[in-house]
């Protein structure tokens, strides 16, 4: 911080202070995905992939309603993604045990080994972040985050028990 600035006050932010905040997340998106694209190009995957391979990696057996519930996209759009991925060997559907029209999601191990190799460095990002802001700083980011995302999605990120 300069010299004689005095810190912002949340109820009067400043313009200057709004756009950084902008750039300093363009900035940490950059650098927190660029490893990630590196390895996706590799398989000739895009952020798109990745999404999609994190998201049946984190929830395994989901729904591809749910998928497109989580990425806000058209199923047009997953579909080709979610396609490429399948028949590459990195995602298995399989049918709803009761809804048989229902496709359930799940990685194989190739899918598993390639979301262990894109999350790693993610991580590892974020571990050394948080460490090296403290406690207190980490819950006030993850109030700024939550605050960012649509209040349906906050739901998904209620505290869990330890």
């Amino acid at each position: 911080m300069a010299e004689g600035k005095t810190p912002a006050n949340p109820l009067f932010l400043r313009d200057d202070d709004l756009r950084q905040g902008i750039e300093l997340l363009f900035f940490a998106y950059r650098d927190f995905t660029a490893r990630a694209d590196e390895t996706l190009l590799q398989f000739g995957f895009g952020r798109a992939h990745h999404r999609v391979i994190y998201f049946v990696g984190r929830n395994p057996g989901m729904t591809v309603s749910d998928l497109l519930d989580i990425l806000k996209i058209t199923k047009q759009s997953l579909s080709r993604v979610l396609s490429q991925l399948v028949r590459q060997g990195f995602i298995i559907q399989r049918p709803g045990a009761t809804d048989r029209r229902q496709r359930l999601l799940s990685l194989t191990d190739r899918g598993a080994d390639l979301e262990r190799k894109l999350t790693e460095d993610q991580r590892a990002l974020v571990a050394r972040a948080y460490k090296s802001a403290g406690a207190e700083a980490v819950e006030g980011f993850r109030k700024v985050l939550l605050g960012l995302i649509n209040e349906d999605d906050r739901e998904r990120f209620k505290p869990s028990p330890r």
